[in-house]
C-alpha cells in the first residue's frame, strides 16, 4: 500500500522517514520529494509498505502525530491526477 504523508519538517530525511514506517512493519521504499532544482525537501513524501494491514494501521497511529514542532498527515495514497499536460507552461 502506498501511504502519503504531509506536514514533515524540512530536514526530515528518508531513512528518519522509513524508520519511522518501520516500525509497524515492512518498508518497501520511503521517499521524500524534493525540489527539483534546489533539492529542498517540500515538506511531503510518500512510503510503500508491503502488508495492508501493517500500512492501515501505520496511518492510524501516525495521522495526527506530532513530530518535530509539526502535526503530521498520513493516509493512503491517492493515484496521481496526471494533470500537468494541461497545465501552460511557465518560463
Amino acid at each position: 500500500m502506498d501511504i502519503y504523508v504531509g506536514n514533515l519538517s524540512y530536514q526530515f530525511t528518508d531513512e528518519e522517514l522509513h524508520a519511522m514506517f518501520a516500525e509497524y512493519g515492512e518498508v518497501t521504499s520511503a521517499k521524500i520529494v524534493k525540489d527539483r532544482f534546489s533539492g529542498q525537501s517540500k515538506g511531503f513524501g510518500f512510503v510503500e509498505m508491503t502488508v495492508q494491514a501493517d500500512a492501515e494501521n501505520a496511518i492510524k497511529k501516525l495521522d495526527g502525530f506530532a513530530l518535530k514542532g509539526r502535526n503530521l498527515k498520513v493516509n493512503q495514497a491517492r493515484p496521481r491526477d496526471d494533470n500537468r499536460a494541461r497545465r501552460p507552461k511557465r518560463f
